[in-house]
């Protein structure tokens, strides 16, 4: 067991809601987190920083894999992953090899949770930025326009960062702060109170709080 690591892989389950004890409904969000295993290391001496890389263990095909990353799992000396993050930690007890739970977060009170949002595909102004559109009267010509983007005669060009028609979601998006409601040894599961970025099955970094509630 890998101690002093601030994080671990994990996959989106689902959303559902829990009762407390007062008879409060809440929603939560259901990761599977982990189990995750020790792949590589860097030393402030080599790389300028210290690091853990750690592999999330699920199944995949290993034909997947191409020759450099094969070979970095070789070096190492650990069954081959398909996906993998770094993460920070404190201490030198945390070896190539050692497995990362979700028993992490067992004294953890807040969690942040990194995933990527749902991609939306091509988006006009009203959905992907909430415009407000023309008026729905007869002989109105604006209704889902952006309206002007620019003034013609100066500076005859259009600003950077003018909100415009585009792709929406498939975004880094980080919460910060969610309660951790439940961890489950077991199964791997970390119940979290609120949202999470991403579709279920998705991709998600948790780690425990770097500004937690309070401070």
């Amino acid at each position: 067991m890998a101690d002093g690591v601030d994080g671990i892989l994990g996959r989106k389950v689902g959303m559902t809601q829990i009762f407390r004890e007062d008879g409060a409904i809440v929603p939560v969000t259901i990761l599977r987190a982990g189990p995750c295993v020790v792949v590589g290391k860097r030393t402030r001496e080599k790389d300028g920083y210290e690091a853990v890389q750690l592999g999330l263990v699920e199944s995949f095909s290993k034909a997947s894999l191409n020759k450099p990353r094969r070979g970095f799992f070789e070096k190492n000396n650990v069954a081959p992953l398909k996906t993998m993050r770094e993460f920070g930690y404190t201490g030198e007890a945390v070896g190539v090899g050692d497995s990362v739970k979700v028993d992490l977060f067992a004294d953890t009170a807040f969690v942040d949770v990194i995933g990527e949002s749902k991609g939306k595909g091509f988006a006009g102004v009203i959905k992907r930025h909430k415009f407000g559109g023309g008026r729905a009267t007869h002989g109105s010509m604006f209704h889902r326009a952006p309206g002007s983007i620019g003034s013609s005669a100066f500076p005859s060009r259009v600003f950077k960062g003018v909100r415009m028609p585009g792709h929406m979601g498939s975004r880094r998006v980080s919460v910060k702060n969610l309660e951790v409601v439940e961890v489950d040894a077991e199964k791997n599961l970390l119940v979290v109170k609120g949202a999470v970025p991403g579709a279920r099955g998705s991709l998600v970094v948790i780690r425990k709080a770097r500004a937690a509630k309070g401070n």
